[in-house]
């Protein structure tokens, strides 16, 4: 049985070939492409009919393959979304996420209904571009697009709709938006009325697993190809890649590293208590009705960022090159809190490590080694307080750490993450947001029992590297000292 996932990410998209064979996963990845956000004045989006065209040319290249896939799922990133219009149009290009139309809105929102009110409706943590404030942004504009707008669609969704003609929202999803109350598990009229958004434009959430639609006729006739059933798979990229963790032991830690890192544990209930409102934890929803307690931090994109500007400047580092010349750079010099809204939007990622550090007054970075080692080091010890947090939040200790997603190709991070938490780092599989997506697809075909056989055979199928801690001395050194820097205090 052949299955098809779309696993697009903040930079670029991919879509996988899975095959299931004597209780082994096998995957091919088939096509590839990049997802380049367009500025139009000072606007920030994302080329939505662009992902959409390159949708297509993957059902192509399968069909040229001689495939014909028993279904297909996408995931993506979360928050964003299109709004579609009366007529079943969509009303322009959706907004990115690091567009700066949110600027203001999340403190004006909390302030006029109350943060722990929102919390304790939601579970969701504070993020500047969360759905609920890039809509009253729009609302605060007036933005003639609330005045056509019909339906609301995530960006899965929404391509899910280009496909099949219907409309159907996912829980992964639908949780991120800080709109939907995971306890009366439905969209939240109260939010909505207080952002003056009509719960109307809100439909049916789905479980990860269900059937959302089958390929309309007209795709089918342009591209040559039969019917093939669309399933809803976790379609927020995490939840896909927290269902492919490899974890045999029922409770485990994870971070999903890539553009952005996100650490937390799998929960059977949403975590919604003072706790996790303080520390600004979120409780979104995952496959198998369970939850994704956890924290989001900026990720590998401050190292992007810093790349893309040298290469503006006209010298070209590859990700290989970048993390030879840090590792050859002096240890435990300069760092930055990842988290720093500094570093959220893009720009001259160097300048502002560099005004950081002298802010905080330490020493400023100046060689491109200097400046990719404070990153990563920045990132290794952050990840250690987050996994602090997150045995607290949780009430559970934790034996180690998985490390899944793009960013685990990046040994040295690895590596000093295990240093730096002083566990072991299970690294594995890079592409886990694509073979979650496959899991649940299988999941819904009966192939696996349930989410465990699937995380079973997933250890089964892809190799995992264990990183074993090191220079624990120097490194829990430089974590008392990394804290004081960030201003990162107790739990």
């Amino acid at each position: 049985m052949s299955i098809l996932a779309y696993d697009l990410g903040a930079s670029s998209g991919r879509v996988l070939l899975g095959r299931l064979t004597d209780s082994r996963i096998e995957v091919e990845e088939i096509h590839r492409f990049s997802n380049d956000p367009v500025k139009v004045g000072e606007r920030l989006h994302w080329d939505i009919l662009r992902l959409y065209h390159e949708v297509q040319q993957g059902l192509l290249k399968a069909k040229h393959l001689g495939v014909n896939p028993s279904s297909l799922g996408i995931d993506s990133w979360a928050v964003d979304f299109g709004l579609i219009g009366k007529a079943g149009e969509l009303l322009g290009n959706p907004y990115h996420y690091r567009d700066w139309h949110t600027h203001g809105v999340m403190e004006e929102i909390q302030e006029r209904l109350g943060k722990e009110y929102i919390f304790q409706r939601t579970g969701i943590q504070f993020l500047t571009f969360n759905t609920i404030y890039q809509l009253a942004a729009m609302r605060n504009k007036r933005s003639p697009l609330l005045e056509q707008a019909a339906h609301f669609l995530m960006i899965p969704d929404l391509l899910r709709y280009f496909l099949t003609g219907e409309m159907y929202h996912e829980i992964s999803n639908a949780t991120s938006t800080q709109l939907y109350h995971p306890l009366q598990q439905d969209w939240d009229d109260e939010l909505l009325s207080g952002i003056g958004i009509p719960r109307s434009w809100f439909g049916k959430v789905l479980e990860p697993g269900s059937v959302a639609g089958t390929i309309r006729s007209s795709v089918m006739t342009d591209l040559g190809i039969g019917a093939i059933p669309v399933i809803a798979v976790a379609e927020h990229d995490t939840g896909s890649a927290v269902a492919a963790v490899p974890a045999l032991e029922r409770s485990f830690a994870y971070l999903s590293c890539g553009t952005w890192s996100l650490m937390g544990t799998e929960t059977a209930q949403p975590v919604i208590n003072a706790d996790t409102l303080r520390f600004n934890f979120t409780n979104e929803g995952g496959v198998a009705r369970t939850y994704r307690l956890l924290k989001n931090i900026m990720g590998l994109w401050i190292l992007q960022e810093a790349r893309r500007e040298w290469e503006r400047e006209g010298t070209s580092y590859s990700f290989p090159e970048l993390v030879h010349i840090a590792e050859q750079a002096p240890a435990f010099i300069s760092w930055i809190d990842p988290d720093d809204e500094l570093f959220l939007h893009a720009g001259d990622m160097k300048t502002r490590i560099r005004q950081y550090c002298r802010n905080t007054g330490q020493p400023l970075p100046e060689t491109p080694g200097q400046i990719t080692r404070c990153i990563l080091e920045s990132l290794a010890l952050k990840y250690r307080y987050v996994l602090e947090l997150t045995e607290h939040v949780s009430v559970h200790r934790f034996n180690g750490l998985h490390m899944v997603g793009g960013g685990i190709q990046n040994r040295l991070l690895c590596q000093w993450t295990a240093n730096s938490i002083q566990k072991p780092v299970w690294a594995g599989p890079a592409e886990a947001s694509a073979i979650g997506n496959l899991a649940v697809q299988w999941m819904a075909r009966g192939k696996f029992a349930d989410i465990w056989e699937a995380r079973r055979i997933i250890a089964d199928s892809i190799a995992v590297e264990v990183y074993e801690p090191a220079e624990s001395e120097a490194w829990e050194d430089a974590y008392g000292r990394f804290q004081r820097v960030a201003g990162l205090f107790v739990h």
